[in-house]
């Protein structure tokens, strides 16, 4: 009953899916504006929070187009299955607000801090145009990382050298650091694929190479997979996992969905071992879902893991990885 909900609120939360709208090239806000004008009809004068990732400068525009002020921006920085730890165990606390709505801010910055299980988390309030873009840069950067050691691995793999002793040397300098640095098929997941390629789109008129070049890394990447696959010509291509990452339930614009089309489209059989799709679902993506792991598994000629699993041990001669350290 969204009069229930709304009439008595002081603050109430926006977050909903913004999925990225191709051929509009910004994210889909609909969403968003549905829950406001709603908001608006039973309780106008509640502060509006956004969580939802939007385009750099969206929320002024919602103050302008509804003619409303008490609305903030405050991004949420969660990994994959990783999302109630990080909630309550935060990097850092962003809430984006107007000048004068500076003291709203600062409060519900102190809300979430209360709710943390850590003493110590920095808290910043910026305007909403700058919180907006810290969480699309902050997105951006973590898949120009993980893009920059699959190129690494992309060379190292063609030039015949051993990609780990590469990455633990280069790794070893503190400026780097130990992380994000075990190579995939590509980056994917709900949020880098979206957010990336919506920074790009806020660039417009912007001079900008790196933003594009990180978007255009990851295809490349999933192209050089693929055909590295390919090479084998295997009758029958063993996908092991649809899901992104160990530990995760999802695989939306996971980067082993492109893989699966690129080798269907060369005419190669594929089929597929996931636990987590619904029982009784036999095909995927037009490609037979095995459900047993030992059929699969002597089904296929060559399995394909972005991230590998004991399971696959007796196998191992098989398994086509990247994941270099064997590891989350």
């Amino acid at each position: 009953n969204k009069k229930e909900a709304y009439k008595d609120a002081d603050l109430i939360i926006i977050a909903v899916p913004t999925n990225y709208d191709e051929e509009s090239n910004f994210f889909d806000t609909t969403a968003v504006e549905d829950v406001i004008e709603n908001v608006l009809q039973y309780n106008p004068d509640a502060t509006l929070v956004i969580k939802s990732t939007v385009p750099v400068g969206y929320t002024d525009h919602i103050r302008e187009q509804y003619g409303i002020e008490k609305v903030l921006f405050s991004p949420e920085f969660l990994r994959e299955s990783m999302a109630l730890y990080d909630n309550l165990h935060p990097s850092r606390i962003i809430v984006g607000a107007q000048d004068d709505q500076a003291d709203i801010a600062s409060d519900f910055a102190a809300l979430l801090k209360e709710a943390a299980l850590d003493d110590d988390v920095p808290i910043f309030i910026c305007s909403p145009s700058e919180a907006e873009a810290i969480k699309l840069f902050s997105n951006t950067y973590l898949a120009m990382r993980v893009s920059f050691f699959n190129e690494l691995d992309t060379f190292a793999s063609i030039k015949g050298l051993n990609t780990a002793a590469i990455i633990q040397g280069v790794c070893a300098d503190p400026r780097i650091g130990d992380h994000y640095n075990n190579p995939s098929f590509g980056y994917g997941g709900y949020c880098l694929p979206k957010d990336t390629m919506q920074l790009l789109a806020n660039y417009q008129r912007i001079p900008q190479e790196l933003i594009e070049a990180i978007v255009s890394s990851n295809k490349t990447r999933k192209d050089f997979i693929a055909k590295d696959i390919i090479k084998y010509e295997p009758n029958t291509v063993g996908i092991f996992r649809l899901t992104m990452k160990s530990h995760s339930d999802n695989f939306r614009a996971s980067a082993i969905l492109d893989i699966i089309d690129s080798i269907k489209k060369e005419g190669f059989s594929v089929i597929i071992y996931e636990p987590t799709l619904k029982d009784g679902t036999t095909t995927f993506m037009d490609c037979p879902v095995v459900n047993d792991l030992q059929a699969f598994k002597d089904a296929s000629d060559i399995i394909l893991a972005n991230r590998y699993d004991e399971s696959l041990n007796d196998v191992v001669d098989k398994v086509y990885t990247r994941d270099l350290y064997m590891r989350d």
